[in-house]
């Protein structure tokens, strides 16, 4: 089974460079306090590093 994790913005994106923007967008986020239950995997992982000082990662159990 594949391991999921809850992501949840708690910090604004406004003032941040385009790049940054645009992968919260992508990971579906784009207000605070709103969260996704994701897949974790390489490529998730590396767009979650980005963006590490705008969001919370809880893992699923």
């Amino acid at each position: 089974m594949s391991k999921k994790v809850v992501i949840k913005q708690v910090r604004s994106d406004v003032g941040c460079v385009p790049a940054v923007r645009r992968t919260i967008k992508a990971i579906g986020l784009g207000r605070i306090g709103k969260s996704r239950e994701i897949v974790s995997n390489e490529a998730v992982m590396g767009m979650l590093r980005r963006v590490s000082h705008l969001i919370d990662i809880t893992p699923v159990k």
